[in-house]
């Protein structure tokens, strides 16, 4: 008489199953860790939503994150490994802020050492007031450039009062730095989140990948596609 084949037990068919798993999709299984290895440490896209940013970025825009641009860091971590580079005034950053509980993209006006005052919109950085151009007027709205130390960018001004008018003076502490939005009485930065850790910049972003536009039955916005950024 035939003994009965002895039952596998359940953790036995867990490993037996996991391994068949592997075997019939170990590609698919090896690119996708490669893929989620490489939006975690090295580069990733951002999406942009609301105004705080315009009009330099628009709600839609997809932006390239350069997480390679300042630290290498653990991956799914804050942890650093080796420092590449410093971040500098007029970059463009991705923050995972921990004050905010959600991911930023501002400005980097201040670094560490630097004394950052506004006074009426008009920023100082050391004690020298910013260069500034008029490009337009209209609506209760302006449009400067404005030429931080070797980087021109755009930012918007309305001329409704606003509590964030007028700022400082405050000193940047070490490895923080005080950001804010180009369009600069509507956005959330430095001036209510404080100065952001080093730690939390995500990385730097110089371009935007493409843009869809919620207001046209999300099409693509054809002047968006691979447009730089100032």
């Amino acid at each position: 008489m035939n003994e009965p084949a002895p039952v596998a037990s359940f953790s036995e068919r867990v490993s037996g199953w996991l391994g068949n798993v592997w075997r019939d999709n170990r590609n698919f299984l090896l690119l996708l860790c490669a893929i989620v290895f490489f939006k975690s440490a090295i580069a990733d896209l951002s999406s942009i939503s609301g105004a705080s940013m315009l009009p330099t970025l628009v709600d839609g825009d997809k932006v390239w994150v350069n997480k390679l641009a300042y630290d290498v860091k653990v991956p799914f971590t804050d942890v650093t490994l080796a420092r590449l580079s410093d971040p500098t005034r007029g970059d463009i950053v991705i923050i995972d802020s921990v004050q905010a509980r959600k991911r930023l993209v501002k400005r980097i006006v201040g670094v560490p050492g630097d004394q950052v005052e506004i006074q009426n919109n008009a920023l100082i950085i050391n004690g020298t007031p910013v260069d500034y151009e008029v490009l337009s007027r209209e609506s209760g709205e302006m449009i400067i450039e404005e030429a931080l130390p070797g980087r021109n960018h755009q930012v918007r001004l309305t001329q409704f009062r606003s509590s964030n008018r007028s700022y400082g003076p405050v000193i940047v502490p070490e490895d923080r730095y005080f950001v804010l939005g180009d369009n600069r009485n509507s956005s959330a930065d430095s001036r209510v989140y404080s100065f952001i850790p080093r730690e939390e910049l995500m990385g730097r972003s110089r371009s935007v990948i493409f843009s869809l536009d919620s207001d046209n039955y999300f099409l693509p916005r054809g002047s968006r596609f691979m447009a730089g950024l100032e």
